[in-house]
């Protein structure tokens, strides 16, 4: 896989996915909880990137995809398609920056136990839209370099490690952190615009980048 993949394990956090594991952290058994819940990230980050890879393996049997350098390549006809959509996603957070309301369930994770922690890290990678997109962008890129799921590995620990932050920040500084995560959540929630347009355009100069 192309290193360069990486850093859209990134993106695969971006906006409400980071909040939630944000919410978790102040919730009574956070450690508990936050495990459970990098295990559903884990989980849905594996199966996401396993479909997009069979998927663009069967379509690739059809429609070769191509070596990356070539600019008429079937993939890289998709690698724009997904530019132009991201550009299209970009402008719509910009444009509606002031009327963005964070998603309702989001409030509900306060009380969260292990359970739901669980089912809301698996469904909250695997049906998120920005995060479909990017496991279709890890998926071609395996199928270019006619790598398997294990050269994949590397991107997943990425994203799962990105998701553990705010645990990581609560374990290494225990009550401190955890009294500052309230504000750090105000702050996402009230500015998840400007965190959807940077991973938009980190993702777009990803993909661009030669």
């Amino acid at each position: 896989m192309d290193l360069r993949i990486l850093p859209l394990a990134v993106t695969m956090m971006a906006g409400p996915q980071i909040v939630a594991a944000v919410i978790l952290v102040t919730t009574a058994r956070p450690v508990r909880v936050c495990l459970t819940f990098l295990l559903g990230v884990a989980a849905a980050t594996t199966a996401g990137v396993a479909l997009a890879l069979g998927l663009c393996g069967l379509l690739g049997q059809a429609v070769p995809p191509g070596s990356p350098a070539d600019p008429g390549s079937a993939a890289s006809v998709v690698q724009l398609v997904l530019v132009g959509l991201l550009a299209l996603v970009a402008v719509k957070n910009v444009v509606r920056r002031r009327t963005v309301e964070p998603p309702k369930w989001l409030g509900s994770l306060m009380e969260a136990g292990p359970r739901k922690a669980l089912t809301t890290g698996f469904l909250i990678i695997l049906f998120m839209p920005s995060d479909i997109v990017v496991m279709l962008t890890v998926g071609v890129n395996l199928e270019q370099h006619e790598a398997g799921l294990a050269a994949a590995v590397p991107f997943i620990a990425a994203t799962v490690l990105i998701a553990a932050l705010p645990l990581l920040l609560y374990l290494l500084l225990g009550e401190r952190a955890r009294r500052a995560m309230p504000r750090l959540r105000e702050w996402l929630t009230t500015h998840s615009w400007v965190i959807n347009v940077a991973a938009c355009l980190i993702f777009i100069v990803l993909i661009l980048t030669p």
